[in-house]
């Protein structure tokens, strides 16, 4: 297979997610959302296990984490349904759109507007600040879009007295006191929270070693994908992930990621759901456009979110900008993506079938 199945809607993704599934006789285990999509279509985050049951060794993949990412990490999914089946003792998961609403709708965040990989804290505990944040909101989503001189030069003084890594941090991050704002994370586990912490305790908490590749576009140069470490154990499990994936694993912690450590991101659910699993983890980033072009797109979505009254031409061309910053247009960048992802999820199948088990 040259080419995975992109489509052009989630109701499309969907649909050939649950064939895929269909046609390996695999059943589809569904958790509905209580909201329709765009369309109308039912938004559910669907699981397909393929392989034993029982089996020690689990290979996982997610899709949607930030909605609109869902295009390339479904077209991913459904392909390796179609031709990467589970083998021996590694039993492959498929959680195919963990954040429906946000890619039926074309945006990055939940329903509830929050930014999911930044849902994964503990609510009981006094939450996150973010001090940068609170200085630049009303910058970042000021009152009329396209944005000012005034309100970009101001953004730039800020930028310029925090520097790249703090811009980034103070920005992204993660922020929970802004509910309409950027990269929220919400005051409670949304649905979509929930729903995953349930699969993983169902489907994952009783194996021996885990390899999850999470699924993502938006960050680096187009069409390269980044192989970002994704565990909490940067001793053990970071020599493993470049073992299995070459020594271009970069790490958030150690500055070599085009991301940045950050508040709640969904690995976080593993501590606690699957208690002394043994893991090794990737997020797989997809680039996309560059990084300013990015932002001022997902900036100008929030915009809209705050203004849903806004111009009808306005309103396309910030929907628009929006897609194409997380799912550009183009074969030569969805090759791209699905043969880096195939041979990403081969590595990791072979990593964990030649993995010792350590009894639980």
């Amino acid at each position: 297979m040259n080419a995975a199945p992109f489509s052009s809607s989630y109701a499309q993704a969907r649909q050939r997610f649950l064939q895929a599934a269909a046609q390996r006789g695999l059943a589809v285990e569904s958790h509905p959302l209580h909201l329709n999509g765009i369309d109308g279509e039912t938004l559910a985050v669907d699981v397909v296990l393929d392989g034993d049951p029982a089996a020690p060794r689990l290979l996982m993949t997610t899709s949607a984490v930030h909605g609109v990412e869902g295009h390339a990490g479904s077209a991913i999914q459904t392909a390796l349904l179609q031709c990467e089946p589970a083998a021996g003792t590694v039993a492959v998961l498929h959680v195919h759109a963990v954040n429906p609403h946000g890619f039926s709708f074309g945006r990055r965040v939940t329903h509830e507007n929050v930014d999911l990989n930044r849902n994964f804290i503990d609510f009981s505990a006094p939450l996150p600040a973010n001090p940068g944040y609170e200085q630049i909101h009303g910058l970042l989503l000021p009152p009329a879009w396209p944005p000012s001189a005034e309100v970009e030069a101001a953004l730039q003084r800020f930028c310029d007295q925090a520097g790249p890594r703090g811009w980034q941090a103070a920005v992204s991050q993660g922020q929970y006191t802004q509910a309409d704002g950027m990269y929220f994370g919400g005051t409670q586990p949304t649905f979509s929270h929930r729903v995953f912490r349930d699969v993983l305790r169902r489907h994952v908490a009783r194996r021996q070693h885990l390899s999850w590749i999470d699924l993502h576009t938006g960050l680096g140069p187009r069409g390269v994908g980044e192989r970002i470490f994704a565990s909490l154990d940067e001793g053990a499990a970071l020599q493993r992930a470049r073992q299995w994936w070459g020594e271009g694993v970069t790490s958030v912690n150690a500055g070599t990621s085009h991301s940045i450590p950050l508040h709640g991101p969904i690995q976080f659910a593993l501590d606690d759901s699957c208690p002394g699993l043994t893991h090794t983890n990737l997020c797989l980033e997809f680039g996309t456009v560059p990084l300013p072009e990015m932002f001022e797109a997902l900036r100008g979505d929030h915009w809209l979110h705050r203004h849903p009254a806004a111009d009808a031409a306005l309103a396309q061309g910030i929907r628009a900008r929006l897609r194409a910053a997380f799912d550009p247009d183009g074969d030569d960048w969805r090759r791209a993506v699905w043969q880096q992802a195939r041979q990403v999820f081969r590595q990791a199948r072979d990593g964990l079938l030649q993995a010792e088990l350590r009894p639980r």
